[in-house]
């Protein structure tokens, strides 16, 4: 026999929430203060399962909806019965207290809703696809508090922010919470914090500082002015990281960029007194360096600031080649002295400029691309100049060969000649002329290594090994050819003396010494038929006679006019040593046969050019040294002119030089740096369209000035050498576009 089973009496609603009500009226005496103990478990259960009971009641007596209907309504109540009357009458932070109060109370109340309602969630919200427990409390409160005293709210903590800008202490705690409201509004969206806050504060803090700078520029430096920004901007960072929302930084920090930099940075910039022209000339390192971070964040900050750079730096360098051309150009001190004085001081303090300014670069500005373009762009301005009637190029290689040669103007360490030429060939860097730079250079360098004049050959391979760094192995390889040529003649002159005293009877009995060098790496020098005196003549033979041993693949060609000779010559009252010219030495031997000797027969007995015969004439008996008489006495040469031997001549030191009169070979190295400049630009131009195949003219132009590394071509030499190479059949021209040319393979 079955038994039946018991149906439990159903619950009326009014019953039921009787019990429901009692849990709901000691949660708001707890949430209000008042004298209430906390919920028990046993308390919890029973509402619970009374909710729970009443959910699971079958029709008529299902009561879900009516409990949901219910939840709201008691989170309703609440809020129009206690929270909004607290919020009524209050202000400022009185009401920002009050509302941090009431959300974290209102929080706490869906919370413990939530857990004696969460049967509804389980079944009958996610059926009937309704709001949530939580979002229709958190809905209420948004509609019923928030959008009735957000306006208020915002005012008050606007008003909390000014406070503490202008230097009063704020409550950060309390300030933070309700900010925090704004956000967790939203509900993960951030359009309520920007829409009803951030937009009304941002307006609030341009204003702000709108009024600061216009007070700061009136009565602030520059270098002060900049101070308060960075303060400001601090600060307001600091207010981002205390209560504002993160999002809030980059708007906030940008409204205050614009406000005191962007707005002024013309006048503060271009300021007479303390402006970016003063910080640099003052070296005021501390002050561009804040200079430099704050504008780097503004639109074209850098830019500006780098033009005022550009433009300090190139008025100085022109300002220093001024003074050179000054200098040169004064009537009174001699001309000789003053352009090797000034040419020493010019390049030197143009060194100066460029150490003054590195640091600023690399350390103020960041070592950023844009002050290292400007700077090279302005001493690139004045140092292509012609500075006092020469090029810079032929001015840092006369500073260099003063550093480099024995018995310079200038003494100094190792390492700080190490430290001096790389300055000087960092300054090479920005001549455009490097092709004359090289040419001056092997001039100097071949009398330094030929006369014995460099001081140290570690210096002149170090310099070698630095210009090969910045300009590449092409640059240096003729150079670096002249320096090993000096060590294999000091070898080959070792096996000489070797073979002097092996083979005795080849032996001149003159203490000979020769120095082969390789005429691709050397200047040209002229050679001519020179008639060599009879005992020089012996010594010729002996090195001919030696040099076969050492190689057959070479041919010698004699450069008499690099030689010098140390003979002993005879006077009435004294010996002196003669170091002359191998050409000097040779008119001078002529008088061992003879007392007296026209121009003429000196001319014809040396087979030498009328030119070489009067400079070394000139040297014999016009200048310093007299070792010749001349009739007429006279201080010029001409050619009636009638010489002898001074054999009264006299003077205190026992060995002397005997200099020949300066000749100036700019002019000749000039024609030869043009020369090779069009094979240059031929060679490019044939090189580019041996690749391209066809090409029109400006491009053929733009590629060629840009491949030329070691000079600055100009335009109309390029447009030359195209015409040569037409004419020459190496390229044609297009017959329908005048403007297109064609490689000829």
């Amino acid at each position: 026999m079955k038994r039946k089973r018991a149906v439990p009496k159903p619950i009326l609603f009014g019953e039921g929430w009787e019990v429901i009500e009692q849990g709901v009226t000691k949660m708001k005496r707890i949430l209000e203060g008042l004298p209430e103990p906390p919920f028990t478990s046993e308390e919890y259960m029973k509402i619970y399962t009374r909710i729970h009971d009443m959910c699971i009641q079958r029709s008529p007596h299902d009561t879900t909806e009516k409990l949901y209907t219910k939840y709201k309504e008691v989170i309703m109540e609440y809020i129009t019965s206690v929270v909004l009357p607290s919020l009524k009458d209050k202000h400022d932070e009185f009401l920002l207290r009050e509302l941090v109060i009431r959300w974290s109370n209102h929080k706490i109340m869906s919370k413990w809703l939530s857990r004696f309602f969460s049967y509804l969630s389980r079944f009958f919200i996610k059926r009937n696809s309704l709001p949530s427990l939580d979002e229709v409390a958190f809905t209420c409160f948004r509609d019923q508090v928030y959008k009735e005293t957000k306006g208020k709210v915002k005012d008050a903590a606007i008003s909390l922010i000014d406070q503490e800008r202008c230097g009063e202490q704020i409550d950060r705690g309390l300030l933070k919470n309700v900010i925090e409201i704004f956000v967790e509004i939203g509900t993960g969206k951030m359009d309520y914090y920007k829409n009803d806050f951030e937009e009304e504060m941002l307006k609030e803090t341009t204003a702000y500082y709108s009024r600061k700078a216009s007070n700061w520029i009136l009565i602030e430096s520059f270098p002060d002015y900049m101070l308060k920004v960075e303060e400001c901007l601090r600060r307001e960072k600091d207010r981002v990281v205390h209560y504002l929302h993160a999002t809030s930084e980059p708007k906030l920090i940008e409204q205050v960029r614009h406000e005191v930099l962007c707005v002024y940075s013309s006048q503060l910039l271009e300021n007479e007194k303390s402006g970016c022209c003063v910080l640099i000339q003052e070296h005021k390192v501390d002050d561009l360096s804040r200079m430099y971070k704050l504008f780097s964040k503004i639109d074209d900050g850098l830019c500006r600031i780098s033009q005022i750079y550009k433009k300090h730096v190139t008025v100085e360098g022109t300002t220093l080649v001024k003074k050179a051309d000054d200098v040169a150009s004064n009537k009174e001190a001699e001309k000789r002295v003053v352009v090797g004085l000034q040419e020493q001081t010019f390049v030197r303090e143009v060194i100066e400029l460029h150490d003054k300014n590195m640091p600023l670069v690399n350390d103020c500005f960041q070592n950023h691309t844009l002050f290292r373009k400007v700077l090279k762009e302005a001493f690139e301005i004045f140092l292509n100049k012609t500075v006092a009637g020469s090029s810079t190029a032929e001015l840092l290689v006369n500073y260099c060969d003063n550093i480099l040669k024995k018995g310079g103007s200038e003494k100094h360490s190792d390492e700080a000649i190490e430290q001096i030429l790389e300055k000087a060939v960092n300054l090479l860097g920005y001549i455009y002329d490097k092709d004359l730079f090289v040419e001056f250079y092997r001039k100097k360098l071949a009398r330094r290594l030929l006369f014995d004049k460099s001081a140290n050959e570690d210096h002149e391979r170090s310099i070698l090994t630095k210009l090969k760094q910045q300009n590449g192995t092409h640059f240096t390889s003729k150079l670096e050819g002249m320096v090993t040529d000096m060590t294999l003649a000091r070898e080959t002159q070792a096996d000489f003396k070797d073979y002097l005293q092996c083979n005795p009877r080849t032996n001149p009995g003159i203490d000979l010494s020769v120095t082969v060098l390789t005429t691709g790496f050397w200047p040209s020098y002229r050679s001519s038929d020179f008639h060599l005196p009879f005992e020089m003549t012996k010594c010729i033979q002996a090195f001919t006679e030696f040099y076969p041993t050492k190689t057959n693949s070479r041919k010698l060609t004699w450069i008499y006019s690099l030689g010098t000779c140390n003979i002993t010559a005879k006077f009435e009252l004294q010996t002196i040593e003669l170091i002359v010219t191998t050409y000097q030495a040779a008119v001078l031997l002529l008088f061992n046969d003879s007392n007296r000797l026209s121009y003429s027969e000196i001319m014809s007995q040396l087979n030498l050019a009328d030119d070489d015969v009067v400079r070394l004439l000139q040297s014999l008996c016009c200048l310093k040294y007299k070792i010749l008489n001349k009739e007429p006495n006279t201080n010029s040469i001409s050619s009636d002119d009638v010489f002898a031997f001074n054999s009264k001549f006299t003077n205190k030191m026992r060995r002397i030089r005997i200099p020949l009169p300066i000749v100036d070979e700019k002019k000749k190295i000039l024609e030869v740096v043009d020369k090779d400049r069009k094979y240059v630009v031929d060679a490019c131009l044939i090189r580019i369209m041996k690749s391209r195949k066809v090409l029109n003219h400006q491009q053929l132009i733009t590629e060629c000035v840009e491949q030329l590394k070691v000079f600055k071509p100009d335009l109309k030499l390029i447009k030359k050498r195209i015409e040569d190479l037409i004419n020459r059949e190496y390229l044609e021209r297009d017959s329908e576009n005048l403007n297109l040319y064609r490689y000829l393979a």
